[in-house]
């Protein structure tokens, strides 16, 4: 046998998969990036030694989750054993980043978490539905990826790295559906609060308790939505709501769901609360600038002590009479110089008019279509600072058939709570008077804004700092024209993605076919 600890970067197993980097260690598995030869793709290898009294329960726990097929599971793509001394789980990659690393940083939105656990308890619902559980459930085994879908890792075998001597019975499985039940409560309060109810788990600190008894999310941290603060209490604290508490993941995953709205995002009207009510979807209206805005005070009228008097009636008949006096005596002179000037205007009129500079017409400081000398993805707040770049040069190639895309964003139409939002900077090459953006769309509705830079700026903007918004519109939808109110002098202009059309259930994605700009 092996020992697990001469595996190294380089080395192969089963002829083809080529251990690159180990990403982490849990429970005596060790886990690994390696190289697919054979597709050319990275996989996820997940390592424990053969002569552990686990293994053959790791293989087949692992079997045994394939019949689930819910794509938020990363997939077992193969299995391996007595491979230089290991059993091995072949698994898909997620290019993403694990739960508790983001929480650690900073609390979730409430809409964001509130997509991500819904998600999760789907998962977990459909997992259960076929008898098989996660039973270690923690922000580590979650991942997310940039286009905000959700994955989790270490579905069935988790519970098959449990201690051999712990047999699984009826009750044993009613107790693996509880485990999961609670984690996703904990995973909820994680989100909200930064801290793990029960102890120290993944780098995060204990959530706080008081008398013995956890606090509730509101209680630790300001700006909670109550009815999530809700929710999360129903599913830990159980004994607290005897009539509604929340003890499967199917029925978290409809309480989460009903509470977002997803598929009907509304404004609603305003209502009076207190402070610390926050509504998970509460949104400031959108004003659309129609012009510039009206002074803040009325001109002043003058002082009557500061304003001129009417004249008399003899003033004005005696500026009457020098008017008409003046006026014969310059009839005189122009009569007599008028032939002397025509005979010389008319002697020179073909040099001059060479000389003479040309004055632009009417039509040619009209407005016009604006070209573009680049083009580049907009994506301030996304981990790799990218939105499809590859694709940018087809929203202003004039042919229509062709665009720019977003990445796909799961749960929710405002990029699953990961961001505000995403769009492209059209370069100008100079600053030019920016009147109208004619943005084409393929589905919808889409939410957009027309943002610019400063006239001053002279770099690409990377961040909405560097630009302010100008007009925005909700609903559009395959076609629009947004005029800025105001002309804005600029040579960087952003048509910024608000909220994405959904393209299958659950799925959503911005397609952008043509960008136009009209100005001087």
């Amino acid at each position: 046998m092996v020992n697990q600890r001469s595996l190294s970067f380089g080395d192969v197993l089963a002829g083809r998969y080529v251990l690159q980097d180990q990403v982490s260690e849990s429970l005596g598995v060790r886990n690994w990036r390696a190289t697919d030869q054979q597709l050319h793709r990275n996989v996820r290898v997940e390592l424990l030694s053969a002569d552990d009294d686990r293994a053959e329960n790791f293989i087949e726990a692992a079997q045994r989750s394939t019949v689930v097929t819910d794509h938020r599971f990363l997939p077992v793509l193969d299995l391996l054993t007595n491979e230089q001394g290991f059993h091995a789980v072949v698994r898909e990659w997620a290019r993403a980043t694990p739960l508790h690393l983001l929480v650690a940083q900073a609390p979730l939105s409430n809409e964001r978490t509130a997509v991500l656990v819904a998600e999760l308890s789907e998962a977990i619902a459909h997992a259960h539905s076929l008898g098989v559980h996660h039973r270690r459930l923690t922000p580590h085994q979650v991942l997310l990826k940039q286009t905000g879908a959700v994955r989790i890792v270490g579905l069935g075998v988790q519970t098959a790295l449990a201690p051999p001597e712990q047999h699984v019975s009826d009750s044993d499985i009613e107790r693996y559906v509880t485990s999961d039940v609670q984690a996703l409560g904990k995973v909820l309060y994680a989100c909200l609060v930064g801290r793990w109810p029960g102890g120290h788990v993944d780098g995060l600190r204990a959530a706080p308790t008081e008398h013995g008894h956890l606090m509730r999310p509101r209680q630790v941290r300001a700006g909670i939505s109550r009815r999530l603060d809700n929710i999360c209490d129903r599913i830990l604290q159980p004994e607290r709501h005897p009539r509604d508490a929340l003890t499967d993941a199917a029925s978290i995953a409809a309480e989460l769901r009903a509470l977002t709205g997803f598929h009907d995002v509304v404004v609603a009207p305003a209502r009076q609360s207190d402070e610390t009510d926050t509504d998970l979807l509460r949104q400031d209206p959108v004003v659309v600038p129609f012009g510039p805005p009206p002074g803040l005070e009325p001109p002043r009228r003058r002082p009557k002590a500061l304003q001129r008097r009417p004249p008399s009636k003899r003033a004005v008949a005696l500026r009457r009479l020098k008017s008409t006096t003046r006026g014969h005596r310059l009839l005189l002179v122009v009569g007599l110089g008028l032939g002397v000037v025509l005979a010389v205007a008319l002697g020179v009129l073909g040099y001059r008019v060479s000389q003479v500079p040309q004055v632009p017409s009417s039509s040619e400081s009209a407005v016009k279509i604006l070209p573009v000398s680049a083009v580049y993805d907009f994506d301030p707040q996304g981990t790799d600072d990218s939105e499809r770049p590859d694709l940018v040069q087809f929203a202003v190639d004039g042919d229509p058939s062709t665009g720019w895309q977003t990445s796909t964003y799961f749960g929710s139409p405002t990029f699953g709570g990961l961001k505000d939002g995403v769009g492209l900077v059209l370069d100008l090459g100079s600053a030019h008077e920016v009147q109208q953006v004619r943005v084409r769309l393929r589905g919808e509705p889409t939410d957009l804004s027309v943002r610019v830079a400063p006239a001053t700026a002279t770099r690409v903007p990377r961040s909405l700092g560097d630009t302010r918004n100008t007009v925005s519109a909700n609903r559009v939808g395959s076609d629009i024209a947004m005029a800025l109110g105001q002309p804005q002098f600029t040579r960087y202009v952003v048509v910024w993605v608000r909220s994405l059309p959904e393209i299958t259930p659950g799925e959503y994605r911005a397609e952008i076919t043509e960008v136009v700009i009209r100005g001087r």
